[in-house]
């Protein structure tokens, strides 16, 4: 059986190079992008200006404005992110029929079926390279390996704008030198119980025979086996549906008032309701998530009567999980709702005695829709959310 040949393809500081790339005025400077210091933000990314001052992505932005004092701090557009996004995937398609985006700036290509078409794996990802830079003004990192995983530390390698070509015969000889921390596969509680028996690197791990491992982490060990051996047959899978959906928010300090907690869930249930309802999606559950002032975490999960996309419902369902569980002590830092069990709309079945209310609220959340369409998300807003405002 032929070899897959497999790239990942990682675009270079995302968030940051399209900003950059719009504003001549930042080019060359570091420049973050995410949400303010003063409100608890974090780096969504950070430019390779910013990156030699120590600054990553997920880090407080607080911390981030300490590290270097010239810090040019970029609120994120999202959806002019998510359109970059899909003129990346549209040229990455151009290549193979399986792609495999995991995330706004980075996807898998299979292009085992491809190569008599275009060229090497390496001739097909210098391609895609040029591409990128002369249609998107960007630059990406591209990886080739036998499988995800080792495309994937492929593309890592040399970035920015890396090349690197891992064949069958180079993986164990590639990932030898590697720190463990590096590998996808390996987090830090296992990194922890590594280093304790002295592995640090990958090749190292590689020396460990498949039983001892077994018997040190369990079941893990197996995949720990195959990790070290760039082991890795998942395969590239075109299309992936969503299982949720949500959103949060930090507040820019803690919160006992429960009416400013309500409201603020009504906002978040807008949000996630009208991204559903335009992809089409229903959901069977709401789960609202709390972060307190401590630190300490909990998330509620309610399973609605039947699927909807209606903000109504998924609101009414997320404050009733929040007064079943907070009562305004201890503050509230985070606040967030999701919506799971999702499928397409067009799936649930109508009740043969629609409510009238719902039916009613299901024709306004429409015409809203279209308003929000037409002329934008603050167009319109919800009366209560108003007199919350009020």
């Amino acid at each position: 059986m032929k070899p897959r040949q497999i790239l990942h393809v990682d675009m270079d500081a995302f968030f940051a190079s399209i900003e950059q790339r719009d504003n001549p005025q930042l080019q060359g400077k570091p420049v973050v992008v995410g949400g303010s210091p003063e409100s608890r933000g974090v780096v969504a990314a950070a430019s390779y200006e910013a990156r030699t001052y120590g600054i990553k992505s997920a880090m407080p932005m607080a911390t981030a404005v300490r590290l270097c004092s010239n810090l040019i701090l970029v609120r994120p557009d999202h959806n002019k992110y998510r359109r970059v996004s899909q003129q990346l995937v549209s040229i990455l398609a151009d290549y193979s029929p399986l792609v495999e985006p995991v995330s706004l700036d980075e996807a898998y290509l299979d292009v085992t079926g491809c190569t008599h078409l275009f060229g090497s794996p390496g001739e097909i990802a210098s391609g895609i390279q040029k591409r990128i830079a002369a249609e998107l003004g960007l630059t990406a990192s591209v990886g080739a390996g036998p499988n995800k995983l080792v495309a994937k530390l492929a593309s890592d390698y040399r970035k920015p704008q890396g090349l690197t070509i891992v064949s069958p015969g180079e993986v164990a000889n590639f990932l030898a030198d590697m720190p463990v921390e590096k590998v996808w596969g390996i987090g830090p509680r296992t990194q922890a119980e590594l280093k304790r028996i002295g592995v640090t690197t990958v090749g190292k791990l590689q020396s460990i025979s498949l039983d001892f491992l077994l018997q040190r982490f369990g079941k893990h060990g197996k995949v720990l086996y195959d990790i070290s051996r760039g082991i890795d047959d998942r395969p590239v899978v075109p299309t992936h549906r969503a299982k949720s959906m949500g959103k949060e928010v930090t507040f820019p300090k803690d919160v006992r008032d429960t009416k400013v907690v309500e409201k603020t869930i009504w906002e978040l249930a807008e949000v996630v309701c009208h991204r559903l309802r335009k992809r089409e999606l229903a959901c069977g559950s709401v789960t609202l998530k709390l972060k307190f002032a401590d630190l300490r975490l909990i998330t509620r999960t309610v399973t609605l009567p039947e699927p909807t996309g209606l903000t109504r419902v998924i609101r009414d369902s997320s404050v009733s999980l929040l007064r079943k569980n907070w009562n305004g002590y201890p503050p509230v830092r985070l606040v967030g709702i999701s919506c799971g069990k999702l499928i397409p709309g067009n799936a649930v079945s109508p009740s043969l005695f629609p409510d009238a209310m719902l039916e009613r609220e299901r024709k306004i959340t429409v015409a809203l829709d279209n308003l929000r369409e037409k002329f934008g998300e603050q167009v319109v807003k919800s009366a209560a959310l108003l007199q919350c405002k009020k």
